[in-house]
């Protein structure tokens, strides 16, 4: 029996898909570079930019002294910082999501998770080795930390990963339960910070060089994944219905997505 020749459609998507693993990939080396030149920038700011010192050492100093002087409120700060906010619980749910991809058969979709919090870690990683910046030093400590301070792996990491989290799980939500969905993964982020400066293991400008890093991280990802969808003949997405809407369908990356787009084999509809 012959073969059909593939359609227009599946020539397209064929297509998309030759160029998206290259995107992707180019798109976190794009990160990693853009992070070594905002923290070499970094570098040259703190050494001779009184304002950042300043707002540093105050923020260390204001909030170590109330961890000090509330060893409970600290034992709950620790408990955040180290149990449901630590890098390695939310990288674990990050690749718990990805083998859920994987079994849902949204390979792209997995790629993208994969890419964006392994590309996210090591960006991190890169820009420390770079930088070299010493933790805070502050009499009775109620916190260590190993490794330099810049940036904030913990604010970086909670970026990253409860943005790939929300981005692709926001099509399975009740559209009147996304707005919480967003403000918990929010106040998230921005606890982890909180902690990391209130625990005196990072200055206030390593948790913001975190929360920037992770956010450019995502950023030029979720391009490369709309740029595939565009190539693909999908509809554009907007950040309130996730990165891949047709998720909750039982095959989302099926040749037959595309005529959710809008579009037919040979252009839009009329």
């Amino acid at each position: 029996m012959a073969v059909p020749p593939p359609t227009p459609r599946a020539r397209r998507r064929e297509a998309a898909d030759r160029t998206y693993g290259m995107r992707l990939l180019g798109s976190a080396a794009a990160a990693a570079g853009a992070a070594v030149l905002f923290g070499l920038l970094l570098l040259l700011v703190e050494s001779g930019w009184p304002p950042l010192h300043r707002l540093d050492e105050s923020a260390a100093t204001s909030l170590h002294r109330a961890a000090f002087e509330h060893p409970g409120w600290t034992g709950t700060l620790r408990f955040l910082s180290d149990r449901v906010w630590d890098p390695v619980t939310l990288r674990v749910a990050v690749a718990l999501l990805t083998g859920w991809l994987l079994y849902r058969r949204a390979w792209r979709l997995a790629a993208w998770s994969a890419v964006t919090a392994i590309g996210g870690g090591l960006t991190g990683l890169l820009v420390k080795a770079v930088v070299e910046r010493a933790r805070p030093v502050l009499s009775d400590p109620v916190a260590h930390a190993p490794g330099f301070s810049f940036p904030s792996g913990h604010a970086m990491t909670a970026t990253t990963s409860f943005a790939v989290l929300l981005l692709v799980l926001l099509p399975m939500v009740r559209r009147s339960l996304r707005g919480l969905c967003w403000a918990v993964a929010v106040v998230s982020v921005l606890g982890v910070g909180f902690t990391r400066i209130a625990l005196g293991v990072h200055w206030f400008s390593d948790v913001v060089g975190g929360w920037i890093l992770g956010l450019a991280v995502v950023a030029l990802t979720a391009w490369s994944f709309e740029a595939w969808r565009a190539d693909a003949g999908l509809r554009r997405t907007t950040v309130a219905e996730g990165l891949e809407p047709e998720l909750d369908t039982d095959e989302p990356e099926a040749d037959h997505v595309g005529a959710r787009s809008g579009r037919t084999d040979d252009g839009p509809e009329a």
